[in-house]
């Protein structure tokens, strides 16, 4: 008999890379996938730390890897955004038609190059993505994309992260969706400062609950 509690499910995305899927306990309000940054993956702490967290507002979360080990080890793809943006989408499409998250409204959350694949992947599926946040990204290497976003957006960036806030204020300038930036004081590119991320995840629910029940309800 399922219990009511949350669970977390080991997936095949395409192209063949294991994701983990995360259901939260009773009936999941939207489905956020996770775009991780250069050097990173599945496993980041910081980004499981944040699914966990947003599992239990009720929201169902799936982190992969947006190459495969093969793939990570020519550094040109790292940094290849539309490739990253592509299999995104291909991960998008998989997930939507899977039984445990089909008709769920979809988010994406983005750290670093993974916030500039989750706004280009945004961009090319339009309505179908009903909130991007991004977390001490890189926005601005969405480039022609960023006026063509729809779905809402928010920004947060460190105080700390005088470089890429710079980036993240100049990109702000360019989406023509709903959009807000916000500065979390004191916070470094990888929020490690005490109660730095604990702040990211209250952002970055907040944001997912408000745009994704709009979604729902459209």
């Amino acid at each position: 008999m399922e219990t009511d509690a949350e669970r977390l499910l080991t997936i095949t995305v395409p192209p063949h890379s294991e994701g983990l899927l995360g259901l939260p306990a009773g009936k999941a309000r939207g489905l956020v996938l996770f775009a991780h940054g250069s050097g990173s993956g599945r496993f980041s702490p910081r980004n499981n730390f944040v699914a966990e967290q947003l599992r239990q507002a009720g929201l169902a979360t799936l982190l992969f890897d947006l190459l495969t080990d093969a793939e990570a080890r020519n550094r040109a793809n790292v940094f290849d955004i539309d490739l990253l943006a592509l299999r995104l989408q291909q991960a998008t499409e998989f997930v939507v038609g899977y039984a445990a998250t089909r008709g769920l409204p979809v988010g994406y959350f983005g750290a670093s190059t993974g916030a500039a694949a989750a706004l280009v992947a945004a961009a090319q599926l339009g309505e179908r993505i009903g909130a991007v946040v991004s977390r001490g990204g890189r926005p601005d290497m969405a480039g022609a994309a960023l006026p063509r976003v729809v779905s809402p957006t928010l920004l947060i960036v460190g105080g700390a992260d005088t470089e890429v806030l710079a980036l993240n204020q100049a990109a702000r300038r360019r989406l023509r969706c709903t959009c807000d930036l916000m500065v979390v004081p004191g916070a470094t590119h990888l929020f490690e400062e005490p109660g730095t991320l604990e702040q990211v995840v209250a952002l970055a629910r907040e944001w997912f609950l408000r745009h994704l029940a709009v979604a729902t309800s459209t």
